[in-house]
């Protein structure tokens, strides 16, 4: 409890929070502390600790009754309960190590016993030390990083209208948001945990929903296990980054790997019936004739002890015990396809005298031909520049910027490291899956109603395939609908004022669609024209992810785009990180077709280079992902792992929440300008060639470079 005037009628709140779930209280007790070792820092945040003593007074289930009590009391006080549960007891703070036992009388007490004790001694890296951000937490602690945290929090987010469970005594509602803002990523991955648990699954079953191991890949898995892991990627995407977590219900602890194994983890099983785990060799002494077993956890195996049977159990039994729980196999079957599984539809395509007028409209330029598409189709081999950029920054640049430009990727730093995504194959998936989500907290047959796909870029028949689902597969139950992206190029309002409309008219379309049993959203700039400019597909992916995501719509529906502005790796991890499941660069294709009917592209087939085209796309998102340890493109999908560079702050208030701009920079009316040349440069009716904008290499009417004849003349 906080101490002053802020505890004043706490404990009266507390109990009839408790009261009003058939929880009594029979007393408190004031925890006894040795306040006189804590430095100046700690002391002057320091809270009173006490504990609540609480008995069933109806209650059907009390441990789940303490859950939901909690988490109302944290929501609707200043109150924060450490544990609240009939099995966990836990005593933490803004403490060292060696102050902790020093600290707590509790903890020196020989009639405080238990089978379990769980130590974690380190403060989360990406918060600020609090009393209550110390590890650990209610069900894990946690060794590493959860890089892909944000669009996980966003995910749980979109989820809560969904989440219901006969098993809770109030509605999710009545506690909700599920993830708490402003905690550590160790919190949010807890929180998950321990809502997946109260919601009726076993505590191993909940951490593998969210570490599972590499299955994609794994061709000697067992069928039942692999349909497992199949099963539950349709549920929820994996928390990724290298980790280590410890779990604990007060009847079986244990600890998980990442499936890349990023994380030290050592055991040692004792002949007088102990189990010592730990991230170190040598945590406690141990006689070496007293050792009956010893080794170190592997990447995605699980290593658990049951206190209650008393024994170790392994890996392979605990899996698959969980494999064997529903028919996994059989629910997949008769609701998942693969893309490749449905009818081949047809699209229309235009002419080559459209494509070149289609470059202009959507900023290409005689360099992004020759350094960027003519080299992937070629060789489907993303193009490698060297020695860095030295080209001005987008926000001081005197030519038209996409908005893609003014993002750049996050790499991994300090103690997480980036992935090997060559030699370590086996543990990367670019698999995703389209379609609605159902109750996380329950399981069925039409949970994993979905379409599978290999790759999230689409060739222009993948996407048709989408696109006519209803007509392709009119029993599947799936339903696509495909908006324009579009703006007004002249009105009175200014070209800013247009732009933001027309999101919002767009946002306002989806959410109704959606709403009206849509699926599939096939965002799609193809029908810009003279009088229609085409909205950039970065700003209208995120608007309308967030949207849906403010309006807990998001996991009704998947996103694809269609986007003439989408032309490298960069741009299509972008759209993927800010909420497209999906991605059709139709124009970049068009383009690869022109360039092979000119012979710019050597012997081969426009086919043939749509395919090196998007190979390169896909090799390079996983190259993306792995330089900030991310293993999966289904983790990706809404990360945000990218900063920016020269936006204004109400630009990513309203289209980028979460976003932070430590420069400001750009409107939405330098945006739309950006556009709007683009577009008078296209419909001028001059001679349709693209110019050489000189964004790789110096031309004197170009970008602006660091390096250029003066300087160097100069020095």
């Amino acid at each position: 409890l906080p101490r002053g005037e802020e505890s004043a009628g706490l404990q009266e709140r507390i109990d009839d929070v408790c009261r009003n779930l058939g929880v009594a209280t029979l007393g408190w007790r004031d925890v006894p502390v040795n306040s006189s070792i804590l430095g100046p820092t700690s002391a002057a945040t320091e809270p009173r600790f006490v504990h609540q003593l609480v008995v069933s007074d109806g209650a059907p289930d009390l441990e789940r009754a303490l859950f939901v009590a909690r988490r109302q009391i944290e929501k609707e006080t200043a109150a924060y309960a450490a544990s609240f549960s009939t099995r966990v007891l836990i005593y933490k703070g803004m403490l060292t190590s060696p102050q902790l036992r020093r600290y707590f009388d509790d903890l020196r007490d020989e009639g405080l016993t238990s089978a379990i004790a769980l130590v974690h001694s380190r403060f989360s890296t990406n918060v600020l030390p609090r009393w209550d951000l110390a590890q650990p937490f209610r069900y894990i602690a946690h060794n590493g990083e959860i890089n892909t945290v944000r669009g996980n929090r966003n995910w749980m987010t979109a989820r809560e209208s969904t989440l219901a469970s006969d098993l809770l005594p109030a509605p999710v509602s009545s506690f909700a948001p599920v993830i708490t803002p402003g905690m550590s990523d160790s919190a949010s991955f807890d929180e998950t945990v321990e809502l997946l648990v109260q919601g009726g699954r076993s505590l191993p079953h909940a951490i593998l929903m969210m570490i599972p191991e590499a299955w994609e890949r794994a061709s000697a898995m067992e069928p039942a296990r692999r349909d497992f892991y199949r099963y539950h990627a349709a549920l929820m995407e994996p928390w990724d980054g290298p980790a280590s977590v410890s779990f604990c219900d007060g009847r079986v602890v244990g600890a998980v790997l990442d499936r890349n194994g990023l994380r030290p983890a050592r055991y040692w099983v004792t002949k007088d019936q102990r189990v010592i785990f730990a991230s170190e060799v040598g945590v406690l002494p141990v006689e070496p004739d007293n050792i009956a077993r010893k080794g170190r956890l592997q990447p995605g195996r699980v290593f658990l002890v049951d206190v209650e049977e008393g024994r170790l159990i392994d890996d392979a039994e605990l899996k698959a015990q969980l494999a064997g729980a529903a028919p996994y196999g059989e629910w997949l079957a008769a609701q998942q396809v693969s893309l490749d599984e449905v009818p081949a539809q047809e699209m229309l395509t235009p002419s080559h005298a459209s494509v070149r007028l289609h470059q202009r409209l959507f900023g290409y330029s005689d360099e992004d031909l020759r350094l960027i598409l003519r080299p992937m189709a070629q060789s489907g081999e993303e193009p490698i520049g060297s020695m860095g950029s030295d080209a001005a920054l987008p926000v001081l640049s005197r030519q038209p910027r996409s908005v893609f430009d003014y993002f750049t990727q996050l790499f991994a730093q300090v103690t997480n490291p980036p992935l090997d995504a060559i030699r370590e194959e086996l543990v990367t998936s670019t698999r995703v899956t389209l379609g609605g989500e159902d109750n996380l907290l329950t399981e069925s047959p039409t949970h994993c109603h979905q379409i599978a796909l290999a790759s999230p870029v689409l060739t222009v028949e993948e996407l048709a395939k989408l696109r006519y689902i209803d007509e392709a597969m009119p029993d599947w139950g799936f339903r696509a609908v495909a908006l324009d992206g579009l703006f007004p190029v002249a009105g009175e309002a200014t070209s800013g004022e247009r732009l933001a409309r027309a999101l919002d008219e767009l946002c306002d379309q989806v959410v109704d669609a959606v709403r009206g049993g849509a699926t599939l959203v096939v965002l799609s700039d193809r029908n810009a024209n003279e009088e229609l400019a085409p909205l950039p597909s970065l700003l209208m992916t995120s608007a309308v992810h967030h949207r849906l995501v403010t309006e807990h719509l998001r996991t009704a529906a998947a996103l694809v785009v269609e986007a003439g502005d989408v032309r490298e790796v960069h741009h299509v991890a972008l759209l993927l990180g800010y909420g497209a499941s999906a991605v059709c660069p139709y124009l970049a294709y068009e383009t690869i077709d022109a360039l092979v009917d000119e012979g710019e592209i050597g012997a081969t087939s426009a086919r043939a280079a749509r395919y090196q085209y998007a190979k390169a796309l896909t090799k390079g998102i996983v190259k993306t992902m792995s330089k900030m340890g991310v293993s999966t493109v289904a983790s990706y999908v809404g990360a945000q792992l990218f900063e920016t560079v020269g936006i204004s702050q109400s630009v990513l208030d309203a289209y980028f929440p979460g976003m932070r701009s430590r420069l400001g920079g750009v409107t939405l009316e330098h945006l739309a300008q950006s556009v709007l040349s683009w577009q008078a440069d296209a419909y001028a009716g001059t001679a349709l060639h693209l110019r050489n904008r000189g964004e790789y290499q110096w031309r004197r009417d170009g970008e602006l470079h660091l390096f250029n004849p003066r300087t160097v003349q100069k020095l």
